[in-house]
């Protein structure tokens, strides 16, 4: 069972409720944006007519119903990776359930790290159009302030980016009062509408869809460039079960956020087909005149919050893809001592700034920016859909037909959807696409890089069983004290300790190497996490050490060795030992395993890693840097 198996068992009424503000931030508050833009395209494309109205509509439920209440709420959510998910958790996942060497083997993490760049381009986006779009609604009721919406935006931006380092335990704790009075307004607003023009219940049908794809099918594929963005926000639902428990947010869902957002857009296309000049900004048109600006700070509270899920999450995967190897060693920082998710990632959170802010003055209004959202929501989806088949296939053992009842419909309606979006590329759909080639780049480039180095290093470190023996026919000098190696393996000599005893002549009197672990699971259990060597001899003072940590955990070496010593594994005080770190310098060289941008590229990041004192949680006072250089 999951680590978040016992989550139920605190009451899930509780966590649904912050689960609408975390979980759902990004979805809920897509009824700002999503009919707007379907009826602002190409110069009206898509009419007020009652035909396009109510195909409109039921494309917008249907896309709903499909990818959010049965591939994701029904089916991803089982895929989870000891509780936790996300498209680099559901790849280390499927992984792990194929054979090791294989085309899949690779297929798959190539997947999550494309899956996780988009999810980038993603969270850059999101915070720029989802204030914007809010923000842009006082121009409804006062349309002499539009002027205003960039700097406000910039305003609530940086504040929103400033406070990251206090956690999100800040906001959070009005996330769910905030979110439950949101929704709660979305269903009554359209209800309103739905009430004084029933006719649209129509657009639930499915028929309705079907007619204006038949009968307009280059319009409708057009729509549904923008009908996506009604469905934004849906790789929460997994990314964020961690958090909550699978049964919290599928409950929140089905109870709230999709009967609310169903009646919301039901009531946006009631007012455009009693008033077609609506179209331009059918959700504050809803509202009634008094009620029109605190709607625009509700809605900017809500799409704040939304903002928040999607940094939190940029912030779990940057994590995951470390762990996992495909990036540099990051500095994170906790933000909270009971919940061990809430985390803040400075590196992560000022180049996101940099980008929401560039975004928002570039593109200047939620319209333009809707036409590069799209491309990074789709591409994401047929990623997630991807691993989820190959997981079924191999981890549950579904048959062909099976994987062909899912996968085949979802296949077809999101290359639909990616297919529309790609025809905005050079409207803006360039962007999400830069930022996932970019991304991208960084962390293969890193995996390649660390690969090689690795090679090179196991070259000078030589093995080190051979050079145990060594010790104990070397008149090297014993001081006090203990004195703990951290290094990558048991197999090799940790660089520090070979040259402390060749060159210093010096060795302690107990010696550990340490060598900590990223698991393929979030969290390691405690009976798993460690593992100890004697390395052949008892008696010789020096033991080795496996620590694995789960890619959501912290590695805080001091305190794992302060559990082993708890179980008896291992005889020393953490506070009292002292630590030794193997410093590779990399240069770059004249070999041809890597072109020489990437190894420039590999270099920066490499020098720009977070220092692993701060890393391992390592006392400054204590701790001493060895090493040698490798040529890359």
């Amino acid at each position: 069972m999951t680590s978040h198996a016992n989550a139920p068992r605190k009451g899930w009424v509780p966590l649904a409720l912050a689960a609408l503000g975390v979980v759902f931030g990004d979805i809920g508050t897509s009824p700002l944006y999503a009919v707007q833009t379907v009826f602002s395209i190409d110069h009206n494309a898509v009419a007020t007519t009652p035909g396009d109205v109510y195909g409109v509509i039921s494309l917008v439920f249907w896309s709903i119903t499909l990818v959010v209440s049965i591939k994701y709420v029904v089916f991803i959510l089982r895929a989870d990776n000891d509780g936790e998910g996300g498209v680099m958790a559901l790849a280390a996942l499927a992984r792990s359930s194929v054979r090791p060497g294989g085309r899949r083997f690779g297929l798959v993490m190539v997947l999550g790290v494309l899956g996780a760049s988009l999810f980038y381009g993603d969270s850059v986006i999101t915070p720029a159009i989802s204030v914007m779009s809010a923000i842009e609604g006082l121009a409804v009721p006062a349309p002499g302030l539009g002027h205003l919406v960039v700097p406000l935006g910039a305003v609530i931006i940086t504040g929103l980016f400033v406070v990251q380092r206090f956690g999100t335990q800040l906001v959070g704790r009005f996330f769910g009062p905030v979110m439950v009075l949101w929704f709660a307004v979305l269903a009554v607003l359209g209800i309103g509408q739905v009430v004084r023009d029933p006719a649209i219940l129509r657009g639930l049908s499915p028929s309705y869809a079907v007619l204006f794809v038949v009968d307009r099918p280059f319009v409708a594929f057009v729509a549904m460039g923008a009908v996506v963005l009604s469905i934004t926000g849906a790789e929460a639902l997994y990314a964020d079960m961690g958090h909550f428990g699978r049964s919290p947010i599928r409950r929140a869902w089905f109870f709230v956020v999709f009967p609310c957002l169903t009646l919301n857009y039901l009531g946006q296309g009631a007012m455009i087909l009693e008033h077609p000049t609506s179209a331009r900004s059918p959700f504050f048109l809803m509202a009634p005149g008094w009620a029109q600006v605190p709607l625009v700070v509700l809605a900017t509270l809500a799409t704040v919050i939304a903002s928040q899920a999607v940094i939190s999450g940029a912030y779990s995967v940057s994590r995951q893809a470390e762990r996992l190897g495909y990036l540099p060693r990051l500095t994170v920082r906790h933000t909270s001592r009971v919940e061990r998710g809430q985390i803040y990632v400075p590196a992560v959170n000022w180049t996101l700034f940099a980008g929401v802010l560039l975004l928002l003055v570039t593109f200047r209004s939620s319209e333009k920016l809707a036409t590069a959202y799209g491309l990074a929501v789709t591409g994401t989806f047929l990623i997630t859909t991807t691993l989820f088949l190959l997981l079924a296939e191999s981890a549950w053992g579904w048959s062909r037909g099976r994987l062909l009842l899912l996968g085949v419909p979802l296949a077809v309606l999101e290359l639909v959807y990616f297919g529309a979006n790609l025809t905005k590329v050079v409207h803006g759909g360039w962007l999400p696409i830069l930022i996932a080639v970019l991304v991208a780049t960084v962390m293969l480039t890193w995996q390649r890089g660390r690969t090689l180095v690795t090679e090179r290093r196991v070259e000078k470190e030589g093995p080190l069983g051979p050079f145990v023996e060594w010790l104990g026919t070397d008149p090297v000098t014993k001081v006090p004290g203990t004195a703990v190696f951290l290094h990558t393996d048991k197999d090799t000599t940790p660089l520090a300790l070979r040259e402390n005893a060749t060159f210093n002549h010096v060795l302690h009197e107990h010696v550990l190497i340490v060598t900590t672990r990223s698991a393929n699971v979030p969290v390691v259990a405690p009976d798993d996490r460690f593992e100890v060597d004697p390395l052949g001899d008892p008696y010789d003072a020096i033991d080795h050490l496996t620590v694995s940590f789960g890619f959501q955990e912290d590695q805080d070496v001091p305190q794992a060795l302060a559990q082993a010593r708890e179980r008896g594994l291992v005889d020393l005080d953490p506070a009292e030992a002292y630590y030794f770190l193997s410093r590779i310098s990399i240069q770059r060289g004249v070999g041809r395993e890597m072109p020489a941008w990437r190894k420039r590229l590999f270099v920066g990041l490499a020098h720009n890693a977070a220092s692993p004192t701060e890393y391992f949680h390592l006392p400054e006072d204590r701790t001493v840097a060895m090493g040698a250089a490798v040529v890359l």
